[in-house]
């Protein structure tokens, strides 16, 4: 007799649809980004959503736990039964989940997958886990990278830049972020709108650094937000939302500004600039995927802007009318937002680190000939490696004239790092970030 189908919405469906999700991830062949929440029933898409962040953001350890609860690991073809695996783990040492549903539910999934023979497989492993955790986490805890939940190259790439911060720099990585947004000053002020939170049950806070900024007490769907659909706030982290105000005072006296936003996508930072100013303003993205939700951001806040898909690092796309200001939000490791990316601790490697620097090198040097004199350039990276930042632009500097530098240090936000300021992820606050300012003097 075949194993019986279980119902739509069932334990086993959200545990498989997480499994599959999960899969590219561990075979490195995909990221979190693509998450189908629609895969599963509405009163699902929490659980999912859990079990594949979740996941990830504890990946270190469950893998070194799953590496003692094998006799062998599964084969290339079976990460799906992997990330099962991986999910189970996560339910039973990270969720109040029941265990008999934890355990049950997951194995159980294995059906779904078309692997039937891994149920047995995984039931086993986990009722070892329910009875042997604590040795065995005691055991993996013995390995740091397992016990701090981080890869050991990123680890010590921490632990070497930022000696005195970098204990609470993992502490944030390890927990979610919070659920920050921009209110629209074209519309409303943010006073005003956390009262409009308030009468909709909604407690909320507004944050110290950036102006337009309110962060909720407990995330919900961007539904639940009054004036969401019509353009009154978007979601945006704190330290994301500083690019305007340090823009600002380059394009405000100069209303018609020419402003290029390089590396545009997925537009948060173009529509802070467009809301706050009026700009003639250019975005600009490599990847055409990404620039389309720039144009849907846009258009639920009524902006526009001119979108061209092209790479920042050459020169085939530009009109060759001198922009007034440059915002280069440069590719970058992403590592002040493990926190919202978790997947980047499975998918970064430390070879990426010195590619990425010098991608961003080429980009800048190329952005800097579209600045006119007196222009300014801001850089910005969701990074917290030097490598990436200080280092990068004290070597911009040294080797560019024209170039003086403008970050301010008279903020309350970050700490002086080289040439500009470098912000960590902090937790229920802002994400990890480094801001440079620069002018180009005339000639």
């Amino acid at each position: 007799m075949s194993a019986k189908r279980p119902q739509e919405g069932s334990g086993q469906e959200v545990r498989a649809a997480a499994a599959r999700a999960l899969a590219p991830v561990l075979s490195e062949q995909g990221s979190l980004a693509g998450l189908d929440e629609h895969s599963v029933i509405a009163r699902d898409r929490g659980l999912l959503k859990e079990l594949c962040y979740g996941s990830c953001r504890r990946l270190p350890r469950l893998e070194a736990i799953a590496g003692k609860l094998l006799k062998q690991p599964f084969k290339k073809r079976d990460q799906d039964v992997n990330a099962l695996l991986l999910i189970g783990i996560y339910q039973l040492l990270y969720m109040r989940i029941p265990a008999h549903a934890g355990v049950g539910e997951t194995a159980g999934a294995a059906r779904l997958l078309k692997k039937e023979w891994a149920t047995r497989v995984l039931n086993g492993c986990l009722r070892r886990l329910q009875r042997e955790s604590e040795t065995l986490v005691a055991e993996v805890d013995r390995d740091e990278s397992a016990a701090l939940e981080h890869p050991a190259w990123l680890l010590n790439a921490l632990k070497s830049a930022w000696p005195e911060q970098w204990r609470e720099v993992v502490a944030a990585n390890n927990e979610p972020g919070p659920m920050t947004l921009r209110v629209n000053q074209r519309v409303n002020d943010r006073e005003a709108y956390l009262a409009r939170l308030t009468d909709q049950g909604l407690d909320a806070h507004l944050c110290l650094h950036a102006p337009d900024a309110i962060t909720l007490e407990t995330p919900c769907d961007v539904s639940q937000l009054p004036g969401f659909a019509e353009g009154h706030v978007s979601v945006q982290d704190e330290a994301a939302q500083l690019s305007a105000a340090l823009l600002g005072p380059a394009i405000a006296p100069r209303p018609g500004a020419q402003v290029l936003d390089a590396c545009a996508a997925p537009g948060g930072k173009t529509a802070h600039l467009l809301e706050q100013f009026d700009i003639a303003l250019t975005a600009l993205d490599s990847d055409n995927q990404r620039l389309a939700r720039v144009d849907d951001t846009l258009g639920r806040l009524n902006l526009s802007a001119n979108l061209i898909h092209a790479d920042a690092a050459e020169r085939d796309w530009w009109s060759g009318t001198l922009f007034d200001a440059i915002l280069l939000d440069a590719p970058c490791s992403g590592t002040g937002v493990i926190r919202r990316h978790p997947d980047i601790k499975k998918l970064r490697r430390q070879s990426d680190i010195g590619q990425l620097a010098r991608l961003q090198a080429a980009i800048l040097d190329n952005l800097w000939g579209l600045l006119r004199p007196g222009g300014t350039l801001l850089y910005a990276t969701c990074s917290v490696l030097p490598q990436e930042n200080a280092k990068q632009i004290d070597a911009f500097v040294a080797r560019t004239p024209d170039a003086r530098v403008t970050t301010p240090t008279d903020v309350a936000w970050g700490m002086a790092s080289g040439y500009g300021r470098q912000l960590f992820s902090q937790q229920n606050s802002h994400d990890g970030f480094f801001y440079a300012r620069l002018k180009k003097q005339p000639a």
